[in-house]
């Protein structure tokens, strides 16, 4: 077998072609730099197109009340003020900007009467700050970021997987990466690496996450040296399709619920009323009729002076609601809930959500003009990722940077629905600035070493000529059922220690996969290759959770169901290796935040002792 490689070089290489991987080609392409791109599936198959309700940015089209201290103060509260002030400040400000640069690029963006940018309103925003393109907004804006990006000069390697980051003399100098088309093997030399892989949450049974959610990114910079935070808070959507089994998971977009969709029990009970937890108490309806004359406001165009739906609520608020009713008995049909926006005019609804329409006709045989949908909280996103500087996204390791969900700081405990998309442009364009500076700088290309390269290869190489172990589909499939059912949406210190047990023998069984035949077309190999990452990643969720010993945000424990704000609340897990290579855990605190960004917050919330 053919072992030789392919040798590239770049100034920067980004990692990644989803919304942030392609703003920091993009920005770091105009500062006349060598880029390339590299993809582990097509261009234009990045998760950002699943990211369908709309980008957050206070515009103030919709309600002139809107401004970036409100945006804010929205997301330290939705993160439960474990957020990064810094990021947070960043990204408010920031995002408007960024979502008229894509409108100017010819983003194609939803627009009022008047022919301004349309706002919806999201779980967690106080004003209706959503900028959207129907339920397809991540489709529209990779659509856009594509079309400006190749006109860069920017270079494009699709179906790569990237498998190893190389250091050396401490600063990151390449990686190694295959082709899964034809298995061909290649080295990047590169200056600067920009990571912008997405997230974990292929990692759980049910979820919402595209295949290429395994995870490597995260596991290629904890592998290298990177410190990780915040690991134990994953976000399980509540609202992804429940039936049939087949597209179990699939995301129903926050949107539905944005236009005035009602979540109800198998009693007919509108039961998010019952769950309004006492710090949001004050901004949400204590009844229907209320709650419906809010939303009657908000279609009539006018400035919604009444308290909004409780279905507005944070998302770990929304998700623990429906586990809750059908812990109680209370579960639609097949084990969720009824999500009922069929009391709007039909006409509307198909414009205000054309791709739900369609989803649901289509895969559920469900007409949503007519009937209620029936939904259930989905593994989504993972607050936690590397841990980067605010103002330059550059990990801890010198000349790896991260952006979007690769990353962690911006959103804390909990994201709010539409930050995801503004996060993406927002520090997509911060770090491939501030990589393609870095470069710039940087004269030459380190010296890999010879034998870290023959062991990446040695090791890519390995499944293939086993003839005899497991199949790799098998210990994946038993890790996502066991991460679904010991470190889920409800988790117990017991579970969790079960857990960690449990992936210390899936480790096992992976070193010993096997996926015989040639390079081409192979996905056993690509599955085997990709269980070690999964492994490390759910090993840090696991870890993270068992020793924050709390509720808070998308972090549940029935054992310890309260927020402990004195012990837990401002301060933040790392995971990194020690000198031996083992995986460990400590806790940081990020500055206190400045008295001029405070007297935006609410002081009753920052549990701040007098």
């Amino acid at each position: 077998m053919d072992e030789g490689y392919t040798t590239h070089q770049y100034d920067v290489v980004v990692i990644g072609a989803g919304g942030a991987g392609l703003r920091a080609a993009i920005e770091a392409s105009s500062h006349n730099v060598s880029v390339a791109i590299i993809s582990k599936s097509m261009l234009g198959k990045a998760h950002t197109v699943m990211a369908e309700g709309g980008a957050a940015a206070a515009l103030s089209n919709k309600d002139h009340r809107d401004s970036w201290q409100t945006h804010f103060r929205d997301t330290m509260k939705g993160g439960k003020y474990l957020g990064d002030w810094r990021m947070a400040q960043i990204h408010a400000q920031q995002a408007p900007d960024r979502i008229r640069e894509l409108e100017q690029w010819g983003a194609v963006f939803d627009r009022t009467p008047k022919g301004i940018t349309n706002q919806r309103n999201f779980g967690g925003h106080t004003f209706p700050r959503l900028a959207h393109i129907g339920d397809a907004t991540g489709l529209e804006i990779i659509r856009t970021l594509q079309q400006k990006g190749i006109h860069t000069g920017m270079e494009v390697f699709m179906e790569y997987t990237v498998r190893t980051l190389f250091k050396t003399d401490g600063h990151i100098s390449g990686f190694f990466c295959y082709n899964r088309q034809d298995g061909s093997l290649h080295l990047f030399k590169a200056k600067k690496i920009v990571l912008a892989t997405g997230g974990i949450t292929r990692c759980w049974e049910v979820c919402s996450g595209s295949w290429e959610y395994t995870g490597e990114g995260h596991a290629l910079a904890y592998w290298v040296g990177a410190h990780m935070g915040d690991m134990e808070f994953v976000q399980f959507h509540p609202t992804g399709m429940i039936w049939p089994p087949s597209v179990k998971g699939i995301l129903v977009t926050e949107g539905v619920r944005g236009e005035g969709g009602m979540l109800r029990n198998s009693e007919g009970k509108r039961f998010m009323f019952d769950y309004v937890p006492e710090m949001y108490r004050e901004e949400f309806a204590d009844t229907e009729q209320e709650a419906l004359e809010w939303v009657e406001e908000v279609i009539a165009g006018k400035l919604a002076t009444k308290r909004r739906p409780p279905e507005l609520l944070t998302r770990d608020v929304v998700a623990k609601a429906i586990n809750s009713e059908r812990e109680a008995g209370r579960a639609s049909e097949h084990g969720g809930a009824y999500l009922d926006i069929s009391w709007r005019d039909e006409d509307e609804v198909r414009k205000k959500l054309p791709g739900m329409y369609h989803q649901f006709m289509e895969l559920a045989a469900v007409d949503i003009t007519k009937q209620a949908m029936e939904v259930g909280p989905t593994a989504h996103y993972v607050m936690g990722g590397v841990k980067v500087d605010s103002y330059t996204q550059e990990t801890t390791v010198p000349g790896l940077y991260a952006a979007g969900e690769a990353a962690t700081g911006l959103h804390g405990a909990n994201r709010l629905g539409g930050n995801s998309l503004s996060d993406l442009i927002v520090f997509g364009k911060i770090a491939g600035e501030a990589a393609a500076i870095a470069a710039k700088s940087t004269s030459d290309y380190l010296d890999i070493d010879q034998k870290e390269i023959d062991y990446a290869i040695k090791t890519t190489l390995a499944p293939l000529n086993r003839s005899e172990g497991e199949n790799p589909a098998t210990v994946v499939e038993d890790l996502r059922h066991m991460m679904q059912n010991k470190v889920g949406i409800i988790r117990t210190g017991k579970l969790l220690k079960e857990a960690l047990k449990d992936l210390d023998e899936l480790e096992n069984r992976a070193k010993f996969t096997s996926s015989p035949g040639g390079r081409i077309y192979n996905p056993g190999w690509h599955q085997s290759l990709e269980i070690q990452a999964m492994i490390d990643v759910s090993r840090m969720c696991a870890l993270a959770a068992l020793h924050r010993e709390e509720s808070r945000g998308g972090h549940t424990r029935e054992d310890f169901p309260i927020p402990d704000h004195q012990k837990w609340g401002k301060i933040n897990s790392r995971i990194k290796q020690d000198e031996s290579g083992n995986m460990v855990i400590d806790y940081t605190k990020y500055p206190p935040i400045p008295e001029e960004l405070k007297v935006h917050l609410d002081k009753d919330d920052l549990h701040e002792e007098e």
